[in-house]
């Protein structure tokens, strides 16, 4: 049997099973199934998801994210600031980069204090519905304005809204916002995983974007964001029909690194 090394992460909460591909593929997207047991939190190491760094000959390296139930997600967004952390401790990058996610490439760079900033896309649609957001921050994200995000069941009405006759299909994220004095608190039920999970990147800049939609400001905008695993900022550049110079900031941390039999 083989042995694998492996890195895990977390950002805010959000954990990542991280293994450097760059010079032998460990894995691939026709392992499904050995990524989803990998990432069950009873029979494998237990993760919200799994990242494969690759070599690429335009950037400092390439982002493969698999989603818990084994299938390759879309842009994570607090994966993408883990593996920005990760490409540090591997000797890649200094303090800033550029690699290529599926959604395109992305800017990083991390702060003395150790918080990784990673740009985002530009968000240039945003469906205002009847109690509800609907945009695509590299993921899509249906978003929901509360009381009180305590008070609210997110795993049984996140549920019910991914699995509508809208999502059914392709399927969303779903975050409950609660506004405060100095932000928003989020909580968010994801699609791949099916539960609620400490935070998300992308889904807590959807959340941000609505709430300022919610209360128009002037100018660039730094927004305060709390979830269950911690804190993070978002910051953007309203424009007259969309969202630019999108940035998701927060901690990124290795938790522990080892070796996993093949």
């Amino acid at each position: 049997m083989e042995k694998i090394p492996f890195f895990k992460y977390q950002g805010a909460g959000n954990d990542f099973i991280l293994m450097d591909q760059r010079e032998k593929q460990y894995l691939s997207q026709t392992n499904g199934a050995a990524i989803a047991r990998l990432c069950h939190r009873r029979f494998g190491i237990g993760a919200d998801g799994l990242i494969l760094l690759q070599a690429h000959a335009e950037f400092d390296f390439e982002m493969v994210y698999f989603n818990a139930d084994g299938g390759e997600g879309s842009m994570c967004g607090n994966g993408g600031r883990c593996i920005v952390a990760f490409a540090r401790q591997l000797g890649i990058i200094e303090q800033e980069c550029r690699f290529l996610a599926i959604d395109g490439p992305h800017e990083a760079r991390i702060r003395p204090n150790g918080w990784v900033e990673l740009k985002m896309k530009d968000v240039k649609e945003v469906e205002k519905g009847a109690g509800f957001f609907f945009l695509n921050t590299g993921s899509p994200h249906y978003v929901e304005f509360v009381d009180a995000v305590g008070h609210t069941a997110i795993l049984q009405r996140g549920r019910e809204i991914r699995y509508s006759e809208r999502f059914r299909k392709e399927g969303t994220n779903v975050n409950f916002v609660e506004p405060t004095k100095d932000g928003i608190t989020v909580a968010t039920y994801e699609r791949g995983v099916e539960d609620e999970t400490l935070s998300c990147g992308t889904g807590v800049t959807a959340s941000a974007i609505a709430h300022f939609l919610r209360e128009p400001g002037q100018g660039p905008q730094a927004i305060p964001i709390r979830t269950k695993g911690g804190e993070l900022e978002v910051r953007f550049t309203p424009l007259a029909d969309s969202f630019t110079d999108v940035w998701l900031c927060g901690p990124a941390q290795l938790v522990f690194e080892g070796q996993v039999e093949w």
